[in-house]
């Protein structure tokens, strides 16, 4: 049995590795048990680890450290990957005040963790982590505790962290909690019925987002005879694509931009329900047969670009366009159906209906590689340099007035930024930038799951005595505060002033405490992801801003008075 004392000793890698997977396999089986209906999920490694670390098991501090970081590195890359693209798109469309909302409460937060340290004077470790956890907010701990390291020597500087690390564990419990209690509270405070403003929210992004529809015209308004289908589209319509046409007396083919309109000529067309009914207006009247329908080698073929040279490049530019005898007729990105034009730039598993005979098919099949199963192959090159140049940036120091050393976006921001960035890029530099949903989820649980454990493991040695103590209290009424002040502010200001809907304040929440957990709580007591979008829209300013907001606290309050 001496081999089993040697591998929960804390020292070489074997026990180490012991301590890590003991405290992920049995958090995982707390995360899943329900508390009150709740589950924690990913959050309770945090507790295994600090229940194991009160047992006496280690981890070495050299492979914590690096375990650490590495773990939440790969989080926050993970996450920017998923949420940059939704992310820019959201911005463009309501983003100003959703992020002003979540802006307030990382200032309400930190405002709040600030009278708390002067009015208590705990040690500012402490009063640090209990904002991170009350916040529920992982890479501004690690920010801070970088801080700590440049502000204090060796020794001092691990204590630090550590103090902060038992603050944190203390306080993630009211964050977890308090941001779903706050979702239920808004509920019944307001009187939401949750499925009648989810059915009015589907109504209007159905408007804003309507599907895709084709549909068959005659040729008979006199203005379009003798036109092209080019110089008609230009002079008349935008958003359709015209895919075939078929004879008054029999026939047809692919429409190209230089097929001539005639009188009773059939048209199918392609475009959104606003778009058909201007365009019927303008060529003529409905059909009563479909020119899909009639025989003919016209034939319809769904291809998936997963060729690597043809990401990032157009339709005109890879030769998918009416002239080249393929008409691209719907273009469907992140499950949404789009109509394109010829300068639309294709992404990395994007997919593609196409119109044409087989042989130019069997062409547009070879531009665009048309393989899902390479979609699944895992490209890693372009993760370690997005990691590596997202450690670089977020080393750069940036200087702010007031304060006596810069800020950095750290080991969490600089790789959050840099994945935001590339997500939005597909390809650069002959790499594709694109993780799969399936592995994107892999490598964001891993690595949560590797810093939750090592939080744990860290804080847990004076966990307890902590939360007996005198102090214990005063800790977490402290964390309760910071986490449902702030929330309860903005959920005021989100319903009363910005009048938005359930789904979204849901979303607004989650993402301005960068919860996850909170987020798959909203969607599954909707049954619905949309508080997804919102979260997508705040999530990345509000990372950025508690990584910052962080290092200031521990700069500024860690002045001599």
């Amino acid at each position: 049995m001496d081999f089993l004392v040697k591998l929960l000793d804390g020292r070489g890698v074997a026990s180490s590795l012991t301590a890590l997977c003991l405290a992920i396999v049995l958090g995982m089986a707390m995360g899943r048990i329900r508390v009150f209906g709740i589950r924690f999920g990913v959050g309770g490694v945090l507790f295994s680890g600090i229940v194991l670390a009160h047992s006496g098991i280690r981890l070495d501090s050299g492979i914590l450290h690096f375990v650490r970081e590495f773990g939440l590195i790969l989080f926050v890359f993970a996450v920017g990957q998923r949420v940059g693209p939704g992310f820019v798109d959201s911005l463009r469309r309501r983003g100003l005040f959703l992020n002003l909302a979540a802006v307030l409460n990382v200032i309400l937060g930190a405002g709040a963790a600030a009278l708390f340290f002067f009015a208590f004077n705990p040690p500012l470790p402490a009063a640090i982590g209990i904002l991170c956890g009350a916040v529920t907010n992982t890479p501004s701990l690690a920010a801070a505790s970088e801080v700590f390291h440049e502000l204090m020597p060796g020794a001092a500087a691990a204590e630090a962290v550590a103090e902060a690390g038992t603050g944190y564990a203390i306080a993630y419990p009211c964050g977890i909690l308090g941001i779903i209690l706050t979702m239920i509270l808004a509920r019944f405070i307001f009187r939401i019925n949750p499925g009648t403003e989810l059915a009015e929210l589907k109504r209007r992004n159905g408007l804003e987002h309507p599907p895709l529809r084709g549909k068959t015209f005659i040729v008979a308004n006199p203005d379009a005879f003798a036109l092209t289908i080019r110089d008609f589209l230009a002079r008349h319509s935008g958003g359709i694509v015209i895919s075939r046409y078929g004879n008054p007396g029999g026939g047809g083919g692919l429409a190209t931009p230089d097929t001539v309109l005639t009188q009773n000529m059939l048209l199918h067309a392609v475009g959104t329900p606003a778009e058909m009914e201007k365009f019927q207006s303008l060529v003529g009247e409905p059909a009563d047969t479909s020119v899909p329908d009639s025989p003919g080698s016209v034939a319809r073929r769904r291809l998936v670009v997963s060729q690597s040279r043809a990401a990032g490049k157009s339709l005109r530019g890879l030769g998918l366009t009416a002239e080249r005898r393929v008409t691209v007729t719907r273009l469907v990105r992140a499950g949404v159906e789009s109509t394109p034009g010829d300068e639309t730039r294709l992404h990395y598993g994007d997919s593609l209906v196409c119109v044409g005979e087989a042989a130019d098919l069997d062409r547009a099949e070879k531009a665009v590689g048309n393989s899902p199963k390479e979609l699944e192959h895992p490209r890693l090159a372009p993760v370690f340099l997005g990691i590596l140049l997202g450690v670089v940036i977020g080393s750069i120091p940036i200087s702010i007035p007031g304060l006596p050393s810069g800020l950095k976006l750290g080991l969490a921001g600089g790789p959050l930024v840099i994945a935001i960035a590339t997500s939005r890029i597909n390809n650069f530099a002959g790499l594709i930038w694109h993780l799969q949903p399936g592995g994107n989820l892999i490598l964001r649980e891993f690595g949560i799951a590797l810093f939750m454990a090592c939080v744990g493991l860290n804080a847990g040695e004076g966990f307890i005595e902590t939360l007996l103590s005198a102090n214990g209290p005063i800790w977490i009424g402290a964390g309760a505060c910071i986490t449902f002040v702030p929330l309860i502010i903005v959920s005021l200001l989100a319903r009363m002033v910005l009048r938005y809907d359930y789904a979204s304040i849901c979303g607004l929440l989650s993402g301005a405490m960068t919860d996850p957990p909170a987020l798959a709580f909203s969607v599954q007591m909707l049954k619905d992801d949309a508080p997804a979008s919102v979260y997508a829209t705040v999530y990345p300013l509000t990372m950025l801003l508690r990584i910052f907001s962080a290092q200031v606290l521990v700069i500024l309050l860690s002045r001599p008075a």
